[in-house]
């Protein structure tokens, strides 16, 4: 077993110890600082109202106790944030508050939906918080963003512990242990549509499978919005948002199955059939808005990994219907006062 001494970084790097900080906590905020601590605030205000009423309906002890230590994160971090804006006199985002859900609406989703639900929150603030880390300059709010990628870590893998112990997802496929190190050395290497087709590799595997998992929870979580929203228009939105989904996890499947590799399940059968809305329509556009948003970043970070043609042009297209949502999505937010904008540059024209 690893100890927590071989697990210290501190064991590997030497110190370096300078006269002073480069940047101490009197600097005045970046641009890079202000704009991810606003989406960390915006987004734990969301998780906040959605968590909350995910723990009136839920049963299970040990997924119950995933939902507390969620809703424990988000309150952690947005009260530090605040602590941070105060002392610069940045004003608060508005965010989401109580307004925005009824606690006392029946159950829409079945308890295990909501450890996938965690999963897929979770991916999407490591994925916020590692992207701040190198492009914040401040040490104390470094730190921040450190401590909530740490964090966020232990909770994932409290999640899957719940998760795997449940049966709830698939073993993740395994392929041959290689006996001997390998280059490719044909040009057919890339191809993916027609003649000589290589097998998919470990990193074209894997990135199909975590598509499929995203997908699938998003289009559970859109049904059940899908069922509850008031505003026609929000509704026909998201009408095409479980279509396009639909599409294309059949189409990541597909390249699974093909090579007899397992992938997750469709998870629509954990949506109750309760019509009654526990969300606001404006908390509901803006989460799928945001999920449809982390899922472009999902997806190059996929087509940067998967040399085979067919597999960039699947991505490809997917990008491309994403990026239509999002901003059909954008622009009724926009309609309805709702978007609530990040702060920007200072207009010198």
């Amino acid at each position: 077993m690893t100890t927590d001494k071989e697990l210290n970084p501190m064991n590997v790097l030497k110190p370096i110890n300078l006269s002073s900080n480069a940047v101490d906590e009197t600097q005045p905020f970046t641009s890079s600082e202000i704009g991810k601590l606003w989406a960390t605030y915006f987004g734990n205000t969301m998780s906040t109202q959605i968590l909350s009423y995910f723990l009136q309906h839920c049963e299970d002890e040990h997924i119950r106790t995933l939902l507390e230590n969620g809703l424990a994160l988000t309150k952690d971090f947005i009260q530090r944030i605040e602590e941070f804006f105060n002392k610069e006199n940045f004003p608060i985002p508005v965010g989401f508050t109580k307004d925005d859900v009824n606690l006392g609406a029946p159950r829409l989703y079945q308890d295990e939906f909501y450890a996938h639900y965690l999963k897929y929150a979770a991916k999407a603030g490591m994925s916020l918080y590692s992207v701040a880390i190198p492009l914040t300059m401040r040490e104390d709010i470094r730190e921040f963003f450190i401590y909530c990628l740490n964090c966020t870590t232990i909770f994932l893998g409290q999640i899957n512990n719940v998760l795997i112990e449940k049966k709830y997802i698939p073993k993740l496929p395994t392929i041959p242990i290689p006996n001997r190190v390998d280059f490719a050395d044909k040009q057919s290497y890339l191809k993916g549509f027609i003649g000589e087709v290589r097998t998919l590799n470990a990193m074209e595997i894997i990135h199909l499978f975590d598509n499929v998992e995203n997908n699938v929870t998003s289009k559970t979580l859109l049904l059940g919005f899908y069922q509850t929203v008031q505003d026609e228009k929000i509704k026909e939105l998201f009408k095409r948002g479980l279509d396009m989904t639909d599409k294309a996890v059949k189409r990541y499947m597909e390249k699974l199955h093909i090579e007899q590799l397992e992938s997750p399940s469709y998870k629509e059968h954990l949506v109750t059939t309760s019509t009654y809305p526990p969300f606001s329509d404006k908390i509901m556009l803006f989460h799928k808005v945001d999920m449809f948003s982390m899922k472009i970043r999902a997806f190059g970070n996929s087509l940067a990994v998967s040399p085979r043609r067919d597999l960039g042009f699947l991505y490809g297209r997917s990008l491309k219907n994403v990026v239509l949502f999002v901003d059909d999505g954008a622009n009724i937010l926009i309609d309805k006062g709702w978007l609530e904008s990040p702060p920007q540059a200072f207009n010198r024209v």
